[in-house]
């Protein structure tokens, strides 16, 4: 999975470029990659340059948007295939996304790339393999890698969330160096992938599903006793619930997961926006 190179421009970042112009600067120096790096970026009056690059001026870009240059203009980040999937900017540089309006990520108190850090260390992946159950835009294998795992194995189903991977900065790729012989990243459905993985085979867990109503099968007795059975007696996994109201929605999600879990070997505590499971160890025989 080959990442797409360019520029990245956000509202604030075009109106930086454009007021540059209008003061009669030569330079302007900034980010062009969502906050991941700073960059120095030639300000002429009918285009500006950065990295061997002439681009146009763009139009008035709307809030909440990522444009990407397509090779005449700028356009949003986004994608309509069944559902209007798209990156999203945030306060914190590292984007978010969504799909039909509805957020993926939190990001009112924290950035999501810090919010993955923290569930990450909840399974403490150094040395371990670790099943990355649905990749998102895969900040929790961001995190495993820089963590010291030995072998990550995510599964993404939803082919815009992968290409919206290529052109975010802030996401890993296979081919990166430090990823080379410890990442896999396959395009599928890990409800039916699951079953392909051997017995007691990871040493952990991160399973971060779209909420109930998108996909319920992954909150299901049948999967839970799947991630059991992949799961090395011992093991932890991290299941993001969020925190849906209970008055609206008539459901204690984080309480529903637990009871399934447990009926699946797990012991449970709910852990911030989620739930932490251990599975059973190993029992010793009896002499």
């Amino acid at each position: 999975m080959s990442r797409l190179s360019g520029p990245l421009l956000t509202q604030a970042s075009a109106q930086a470029l454009l007021a540059a112009r209008a003061a009669a600067q030569t330079q302007w120096s900034g980010s062009l990659d969502l906050g991941r790096s700073q960059c120095s970026v030639a300000i002429e009056p009918g285009h500006w340059i950065v990295d061997g690059g002439r681009y146009p001026y763009p139009p008035p870009l709307k809030d909440r948007t990522i444009y990407r240059f397509d090779g005449s203009a700028f356009v949003a980040v986004s994608r309509y295939s069944g559902a209007l999937i798209k990156l999203v900017p945030t306060d914190w540089g590292p984007p978010t996304f969504e799909i039909d309006g509805i957020k993926m990520l939190p990001t009112a108190q924290v950035s999501p790339f810090d919010d993955a850090r923290r569930k990450v260390e909840l399974i403490a992946p150094r040395d371990k393999v670790v099943l990355d159950t649905c990749g998102g835009l895969g900040y929790f294998a961001a995190w495993c890698l820089a963590g010291g795992v030995a072998r990550l194995i995510s599964f993404e189903k939803n082919a815009d969330v992968l290409w919206l991977r290529r052109l975010n900065p802030w996401s890993p790729d296979v081919d990166d160096a430090d990823a080379i012989g410890r990442f896999s990243l396959e395009h599928a459905d890990v409800a039916q992938a699951i079953t392909g993985l051997a017995d007691a085979s990871v040493d952990a867990i991160l399973h971060d599903p779209p909420r109930f109503g998108i996909a319920g099968e992954l909150y299901s007795q049948t999967f839970y006793d799947q991630l059991a059975r992949v799961l090395r007696p011992g093991g932890r996994l991290f299941h993001y619930t969020g925190s849906p109201n209970k008055l609206t929605s008539g459901r204690d999600v984080p309480s529903e997961v637990s009871k399934r879990l447990q009926k699946a070997g797990f012991t449970t505590t709910l852990a911030m926006d989620g739930v932490l499971a251990v599975k059973a160890p190993l029992r010793a025989p009896r002499r």
